[in-house]
């Protein structure tokens, strides 16, 4: 029997999803590099949001001009997902780390599956069933298991500040999806979104970074060029065009889910590339991951 597109697409967001959440969790081996030759924090973000609209728009200028078209009604969309979730979502983040260890910035941010789901059910009239209920809750132990108990950390003494703005970023990382499916529902392409999505994020980050600095980072040698753009292409370009793709295949809750196989994929690096310890937790979690996406097949 013949599949046509949309029944394919069905097929493979999942698996599209799992890729991008894979990809976001190569991240740590280019943000730590990138504060090795002295970009940090917002900068970083920067780099990764102007050099990925950069790419973007030279594609859409050459080979897809079309791409530039949106009603200016629907411009919330994209300051939804560019300004409330690239721009908040990591800010928060970034300061959660400041405030927090590494370790309970990262369960804070993984509330973002169950802020999803909560705001598809209002919004979207999506269905909670059991099996969406059970692998949500699968993947906050993974997520738990990798972030915490695999780094030997305690969630003891966490500061007022830093669970508001820990929680903040798990708001902000669920805004995208949210954002994501109105646009999809306004009858924007996939690309279309991720377009204006680092459009907006680029413009709306400029206030917040030492421009100087980042210019005298990347031109400092060609190959700090050449890592800068395999950041931008690697761990924001091809997930987010691959989730954003996914997104208007499946709902939104079960998008948030299959996408916490990120914390999995930042464990490996940890373990292969920086030789952190292997675990239990990070057994454990790792499982309980993995059973969530098996719910969700």
């Amino acid at each position: 029997m013949q599949l046509n597109f949309k029944d394919l697409g069905r097929r493979l967001a999942p698996v599209l999803i799992i890729i991008a959440g894979i990809f976001w969790g190569l991240t740590g081996i280019f943000v730590r590099q990138l504060n090795t030759i002295g970009l940090h924090t917002m900068n970083v973000v920067a780099v990764r949001v102007i050099c990925t609209a950069i790419l973007l728009s030279l594609y859409a200028l050459f080979f897809k001009p079309s791409l530039f078209k949106i009603k200016l009604k629907d411009l919330w969309c994209f300051l939804g997902t560019g300004i409330a979730s690239i721009i908040f979502f990591n800010y928060c983040y970034f300061k959660t780390m400041t405030l927090a260890s590494l370790s309970v910035a990262a369960i804070l941010l993984y509330t973002a599956p169950a802020i999803v789901m909560i705001f598809s059910l209002l919004l979207f009239r999506e269905q909670m069933s059991i099996k969406k209920i059970l692998a949500l809750f699968a993947a906050i132990i993974g997520c738990i298991s990798v972030s915490l108990w695999g780094q030997g950390k305690s969630c003891n003494n966490i500061s007022l500040q830093a669970l508001i703005t820990g929680l903040g970023a798990g708001f902000g990382y669920a805004l995208y999806t949210i954002f994501g499916r109105y646009g999809f529902l306004k009858g924007y392409s996939s690309m279309q979104i991720t377009l204006w999505t680092f459009i907006f994020a680029a413009v709306g980050i400029l206030p917040f970074i030492d421009f100087n600095k980042i210019t005298e980072v990347i031109t400092f040698s060609f190959g700090n060029s050449v890592f800068v753009i395999l950041f931008s292409v690697i761990c924001t370009l091809l997930p987010y065009l691959l989730y954003t793709f996914a997104l208007s295949y499946t709902e939104s809750s079960v998008a948030a889910v299959l996408a916490s196989v990120e914390p999995v994929a930042a464990a490996f690096v940890g373990i292969i590339v920086f030789g952190e310890p292997f675990s239990l937790g990070n057994v454990i979690g790792i499982i309980a991951i993995l059973i969530s996406i098996i719910l969700l097949k």
